[in-house]
């Protein structure tokens, strides 16, 4: 029992520092979605689009099965973004050499000039909201992130 949980008081979720530091970790996460939706709207870009161009910059020629995979969303969430990437030149298909029924994914010119301008706006937005922290806290807080994935995955794969 927590020294400071009365004897009746049944134990609550945030007399435990784990929770109460998952939900700042939440909180947090959730403010710089909002400031990433905010930095984004001059440019015509939801964060689910920057997400996807981010992938196809780093992973050139992904088929759209390969970049949901990445993004662990459905086709259908790629489906339903990619043709407003696709109207503004942003992206480009091209018919696999090999497997003519997949189509490989590419930023254009046009798309990869917007999303050097984003990653800027991005960048500036995540250095902000992580300047209180020391590059060591930073890649400690990255690390603690990494490890919950893999003990929740490890949990799934279990299941």
């Amino acid at each position: 029992m927590n020294e400071k949980q009365e004897p009746n008081r049944p134990h609550l979720p945030w007399d435990n520092p784990r929770f109460r530091n998952w939900v700042a970790v939440a909180k947090a996460a959730h403010a710089v979605e909002r400031a990433i939706l905010d930095a984004m709207k001059p440019l015509d870009l939801k964060p689910a689009q920057l997400d996807m161009m981010m992938n196809i910059h780093r992973h050139p020629g992904l088929s759209q099965q390969e970049l949901a995979e990445r993004l662990i969303v459905g086709r259908s969430n790629i489906t339903m973004l990619m043709p407003g990437l696709m109207a503004r030149g942003l992206v480009s298909r091209e018919i696999d050499a090999k497997d003519k029924r997949v189509q490989r994914l590419a930023l254009t010119p046009d798309g990869a000039a917007l999303l050097m301008e984003a990653l800027e706006l991005y960048s500036q937005l995540i250095d902000k909201a992580m300047g209180a922290a020391t590059p060591e806290e930073c890649d400690l807080v990255g690390t603690q992130m990494m490890k919950m994935v893999e003990i929740l995955k490890a949990d799934q794969a279990a299941s």
